[in-house]
């Protein structure tokens, strides 16, 4: 626990003296005042998480942590557990969405084994770091032990800093796991409040009767372990999720080393709510790729208060929207940087 909060010691606030001269660059681009509107505000947000004012985001990396979770032995979703491990050797061959869309963009794909409940064939291009083969049935008591949330948060972390020595301009977070809607749901019941049938989706395709069973699922998990709310960790162990926990790790890792972060759909929102309420101001490194098609994530992201940039009915996972977020990052840093400004141009600006 004590490196965990090494690292949160090193997040900062980000630079309002690089987001002023950001701006004032900005006015000063060919184009009329605020014409290019959200890509405008992020690439405001990029100068001043990274103290740069002209950051460059070569470096794009998503991580995909995956792990899988006991409660699946309740019928929660519509796939058996065995395709999270199936998913990973599609990962690392190369063949899944996140593939298609990191390439796409221009950016990496960490893949890492946080908790695969099967033990899966060494590869150069899959990471170990597994903390247990699954969590266990939060629907009978605990996901993990406390001790197990905190190795995963700093598996994370571990993750993050090995691929920090190759470079990282903008970090995206994705995630694998059958079941984990479900983790998703329970957490972000704890944190908001808000009701579970008004938080829980289909995930991965469930019909009317298995969404319902869901809910009863996750309602009976929130009774048998009351988890805390105002102790993240509490939470994080009681009804979350390894690959969940391993991201809360990468999210505070990035944020230490000022590299802003876009967070993906449901899952790696959860992990983003936990991260806010363990400490707040990372939500200045967050950019929120999109709104997911399940309900529980509008939650959070209006919980947290960030606005996400698309709205595409995705519910993929993988960090296949993170991946769409960043290019749209990597859209406004070139604005920002390539673009001419008016007297550079030789172009006259407005009269009044």
């Amino acid at each position: 626990m004590e490196r965990i909060k090494n690292v949160i010691k090193d997040i900062t606030g980000i630079d309002p003296i690089i987001i002023k001269n950001t701006q004032v660059r900005l006015d000063n681009l060919t184009k009329p005042l605020g014409s290019l509107g959200r890509l405008e505000e992020m690439a405001k947000q990029i100068c001043g998480i990274t103290g740069k004012a002209n950051p460059s985001l070569m470096n794009k990396v998503i991580f995909t942590l995956a792990a899988d979770h006991g409660v699946t032995d309740e019928g929660v979703s519509a796939y058996p557990k065995e395709v999270t491990a199936q998913m990973v050797y599609n990962f690392i061959a190369g063949g899944a969405g996140i593939n298609v869309l990191a390439k796409h963009v221009g950016a990496r794909v960490v893949v890492a084994d946080i908790g695969v409940a099967a033990d899966l064939k060494p590869d150069s291009k899959l990471r170990i770091k597994k903390i247990n083969y699954g969590t266990k049935n939060m629907a009978k008591g605990p996901a993990m032990t406390r001790d197990e949330a905190i190795k995963a948060v700093h598996a994370g972390i571990d993750l993050f800093e090995e691929e920090f020595r190759r470079g990282i301009d903008i970090v995206g977070t994705g995630e694998m796991g059958i079941g984990n809607t479900t983790s998703a749901s329970a957490i972000t019941a704890s944190f908001t409040g808000a009701s579970v049938e008004e938080i829980t989706g289909r995930g991965a395709g469930l019909d009317d009767r298995g969404l319902k069973n869901k809910v009863e699922v996750i309602k009976r998990s929130l009774s048998v372990n009351k988890p805390d709310p105002a102790d993240p960790f509490d939470v994080l162990s009681k009804v979350g999720g390894f690959e969940i926990a391993g991201l809360v790790g990468i999210i505070l890792a990035a944020a230490s080393k000022k590299i802003p972060v876009v967070i993906d759909g449901f899952i790696s929102g959860a992990a983003a709510l936990v991260v806010f309420k363990i400490e707040p101001r990372v939500k200045e490194y967050m950019i929120a790729a999109h709104k997911s098609q399940e309900g529980g994530h509008k939650i959070i992201l209006e919980h947290i208060g960030l606005r996400p940039l698309l709205d595409l009915d995705l519910r993929l996972g993988e960090g296949t929207g993170g991946a769409l977020g960043i290019g749209l990052a990597d859209a406004a840093i070139k604005i920002l940087t390539q673009m001419a400004t008016f007297k550079s141009a030789n172009v006259s600006e407005k009269n009044i």
